[in-house]
């Protein structure tokens, strides 16, 4: 009788990371986005004001006609955009790190699924903004080599990230040296 060869091992399914990142972080992609949203409704109202005001005739007359209703539609659109964006970002990102991969997930309408072998970590960075630092939130990028082999953690718990950060420059340096 002719043994069967073995199976060949199976790849392990592609599945949610575990962590999420802090819940802090909605406020920050709030204020990011309401800081947008003003900005642009300023600039377009500006536009509109001064196209139905300074009496210029370059405009064709509908584009006068319906400049006033564009800053308030856009308007609505940006709130609608700051009281949903947020939580569901929230609900999307994902982070997890094993020994050996950093593991993200990202993007609400199309997916982002990373994963960055630990052992090719060339630098790691811990970056927080004055708005980060605002709401204690911090920002993780890794980086390799490989062009698609960066990733970023956004709207990690300061606190986390810096360890984090520690932990895999540690990890990454014993890796490589190991390596050599």
């Amino acid at each position: 009788m002719d043994p069967s060869p073995p199976e060949p091992p199976r790849a392990a399914g592609l599945r949610p990371p575990e962590h999420r990142v802090s819940r802090r972080a909605i406020g920050v992609w709030t204020v990011r986005l309401l800081m947008g949203g003003l900005f642009l409704t300023a600039l377009l109202s500006a536009a509109a004001w001064a196209l139905t005001s300074l009496g210029w005739t370059w405009p064709p007359g509908w584009v006068r006609e319906y400049a006033p209703f564009v800053p308030v539609v856009y308007g609505v659109y940006a709130l609608i955009r700051v009281a949903v964006v947020p939580s569901w970002r929230y609900r999307v990102h994902r982070w997890e790190v094993t020994g050996d991969v950093i593991y993200t997930r990202s993007g609400w309408v199309s997916r982002t699924w990373q994963l960055v072998p630990v052992s090719r970590l060339q630098t790691v960075d811990h970056t927080q903004g004055w708005l980060e630092r605002l709401f204690s939130v911090a920002t993780l990028e890794v980086q390799t080599a490989s062009y698609a082999g960066s990733s970023t953690i956004e709207g990690l718990d300061a606190d986390q990230a810096r360890g984090l950060s520690e932990e895999l420059a540690v990890h990454a340096g014993t890796l490589r040296d190991d390596a050599t």
